[in-house]
Order: C-alpha cells, then sequence, then structure tokens
C-alpha cells in the first residue's frame, strides 16, 4: 500500500496504482502529454493540410461508390460531431457505421436519428445476437474483473472492421480524439478490449452458450494484416481541427437539437451503470478522474472545477437502485444475483489468459514511430 497522492496539476491519483510523480508532484500523465502528444498535435494550418490531403485521397479513391468512408457512430459527442465535421466541412460521404449492443439509450438513438436525417445520409445499423452477448457479459460479471464492459467494445470495433475488410473499404474514421482522450484509462482500470484470448479464456471459464455470431477480431488481424496488407485505414480527424467539448455540443444542439449525456459514454445504458457505479463502488476506479484530466491538460477545464465534481458520487442518489434492477433484469438475473458479483472477490486481467505482451510491445513501436502518442500503460 501506498500513500494516497493526487497529481498537483490534473486530478489523477493513486488509484491508479502505477501512477509515477515527480518532485513537483505532477504525474507521469501529464509528462506524457506535454512531453510526447502536445509537441506533436496540431489543429492549425499543418493540421487541416495533413486532413486535406487525406481527405482528398478518401475522395478519389471512393469516386463512384456509394460511400468513400465508414464512421462508427454511438450518438455521443465525439462521434456526432465527426459526422457533421466529415459530411459538411470536409465533403465526404460518409456511411454512418451503428452497432447495437441492446443498452443503446433512447437519448442516444434520438441523437443518431437526428444527425443522420439531417444530413441526409445512410445509416447502418448491426445488431448483436442478444442471447450471445448477455453470456458474455454475464461471464465477465462472474471473473470478477473491472473491464466488464469489454464485451460491448469488441462488439463495436470487431463488427466494423470485419465489415470493412468484407466490402473494402479502406477508410474507417473514428472520433478518437486527444482533446478530450489524452489521458487514458490505466490498463489496470480497462483491459485492452480488443484482446480476443482473454475475452474467449473468461467466456470459456464462465460462459453458458457458444458465441457462433458474437464477431471477434485479433490484434494482429485488425493491427496488421488490415492496414499493412489489405491497406484499411483508421483516421482520427478530430486530432487534426480546433475540438472543444462544450463548442461542439453548442453546435449540435443548435443544428440538430441533439441532446447531451450527464457523462462521457452515457450513450449506452450499460456503460453508465458500469462506469458511474460498478467501477467506482466494488474497485475504487472512477473514470471522470481520466475525462477531466484530459480537459485540464486541454484547457476546457480547470483543476478546482473538476476536484468539485469529484466530491460528489459520479451515480445518482435517487435511480441507481432503479438502474441495478434494469441491468439485472436485462441480463435475466435477479438482483441478489447481480449483488452477489459485485461482493464477490476482486480479479484483475492477469488472472486469466492475455496478449499482454503483444499489446506492450505494440504499444512501444507505435510510439517510437510516432503513430500513437497517448495510451495506456
Amino acid at each position: 500500500m501506498r500513500n494516497y497522492q493526487i497529481c498537483t496539476n490534473c486530478v489523477m491519483d493513486t488509484s491508479d496504482s502505477a501512477i509515477v510523480f515527480d518532485e513537483k508532484g505532477i504525474c507521469d500523465h501529464c509528462k506524457n502529454y506535454y512531453d510526447n502528444t502536445l509537441p506533436s498535435w496540431h489543429t492549425d494550418e499543418r493540421g487541416m493540410h495533413e486532413l486535406t490531403i487525406m481527405v482528398d485521397k478518401i475522395k478519389k479513391e471512393g469516386e463512384g461508390k456509394d460511400f468513400d468512408c465508414i464512421i462508427g457512430m454511438s450518438g455521443g459527442i465525439d462521434s456526432s460531431f465527426l459526422v457533421y465535421i466529415a459530411k459538411e466541412q470536409l465533403g465526404l460521404r460518409p456511411l454512418v457505421f451503428h452497432v447495437d449492443a441492446g443498452w443503446n439509450s433512447q437519448i442516444a438513438v434520438n441523437n443518431i436519428e437526428r444527425i443522420v436525417d439531417k444530413l441526409g445520409l445512410d445509416l447502418y445499423t448491426h445488431v448483436i445476437d442478444w442471447e450471445e452477448m448477455k453470456d458474455l457479459q454475464l461471464s465477465f460479471f462472474k471473473s470478477g474483473v473491472p473491464h466488464i464492459d469489454t464485451p460491448q467494445d469488441h462488439a463495436f470495433f470487431a463488427t466494423m472492421y470485419n465489415f470493412a475488410s468484407k466490402y473494402n473499404v479502406k477508410y474507417i474514421l473514428t472520433g478518437a480524439n486527444y482533446s478530450t482522450e489524452c489521458v487514458r484509462n490505466p490498463v489496470e482500470w480497462m483491459y485492452y478490449q480488443s484482446d480476443s484470448i482473454q475475452l474467449k479464456d473468461i467466456h470459456k471459464k464462465f460462459g453458458t452458450k457458444p458465441l457462433k455470431q458474437y464477431p471477434i477480431t485479433k490484434i494482429l488481424w485488425h493491427k496488421i494484416y488490415l492496414p499493412y496488407i489489405k491497406g484499411i485505414k483508421v483516421i482520427r480527424p478530430l486530432n487534426n481541427v480546433p475540438y472543444i467539448k462544450q463548442e461542439a455540443m453548442k453546435l449540435l444542439k443548435e443544428k440538430f437539437g441533439w441532446q447531451p449525456y450527464p457523462q462521457k459514454h452515457f450513450e449506452s445504458r450499460f456503460t453508465k451503470f458500469y462506469e458511474s457505479y460498478w467501477l467506482p463502488k466494488k474497485f475504487g476506479y472512477d473514470v471522470r478522474r481520466v475525462q477531466y484530466s484530459s480537459l485540464i491538460l486541454t484547457n476546457q477545464m480547470t483543476r478546482e472545477e473538476a476536484i468539485e465534481k469529484l466530491k460528489h458520487p459520479p451515480y445518482d442518489d435517487e435511480t441507481i437502485h432503479q438502474d441495478f434492477e434494469f441491468i439485472a433484469n436485462k441480463l435475466g438475473i435477479t438482483n441478489e444475483e447481480l449483488a452477489s458479483y459485485f461482493n464477490a472477490p476482486n480479479k484483475t486481467y492477469k488472472d486469466y489468459a492475455s496478449q499482454e505482451s503483444i499489446y506492450k510491445v505494440g504499444a512501444k513501436m507505435l510510439k517510437w514511430l510516432g503513430i500513437e502518442r497517448a495510451g495506456k500503460r
């Protein structure tokens, strides 16, 4: 056990057991941002020039096709703003791609429909087999690991990669960005969702149904084969343009009637329950520290504002019991069974088979090549 400490610059603290502080009390998350991310992150003319070159390639390769790229859309702020930017400012013809894992909030559904309809875009929705999804999510609850959102996240990008590979779509645009995500969740909080070895191991130990329809991707397939053999590229346009969260929300509200969420990622009712209640109450991991620290570093929130917000629980005391019951009912179990998983001993990703060594080597290579400047550690 180590003495409690909080960064003097952001709000990351020793709930991240791997955090390191310098003599001024500034954490390594901040150091990585200032040393690696900020110097090479350009949202001015340089960033726009890079993006323009890429957009020209996308348009040229998309000539004569129904669409020139695909954009994964959840209804959250990042993906919603990206769809607007792609169509209205960059002149692209994206196919809006949505994966329904069974947990969409009504607000998310409304947000997606409003933006797609008003921009005149086509929406492709892939629905994950619910019985398999439910069984896999219950497996993760039973496993005792903190990253119980893995089945949903894995399905999202596996489905999109499979679609791009099957139909030879060369460009996938994603809302991932440095502006609101320059600090990443520690790996002990949220282990790599794309690790198919761990996903299969947990399901093998705790699952009851075979995964016949559930989409599974493998790291070497989507990190090596797709980009370097098939030429499918993942583009992050929000890193090349000015992206201020509150300004983007204001624009989307005015143009589309877009509705905000209480917290980042709350477009999914499962993720809302997981990030606001399960993680902080069972494991002591409050993802708001990561989210607020990103906004502090990018000058969108003061440290004082973040500290004040963190004084209050991330979940609503009045409705958490309803949310708990909703999750249990949706998964086909009793409140008592869900509570038993909550009270069971905590486990980590290290308790199950994984490809952690491959991820560590890959992360070092991506940083060395300058491809990725923010990441888990």
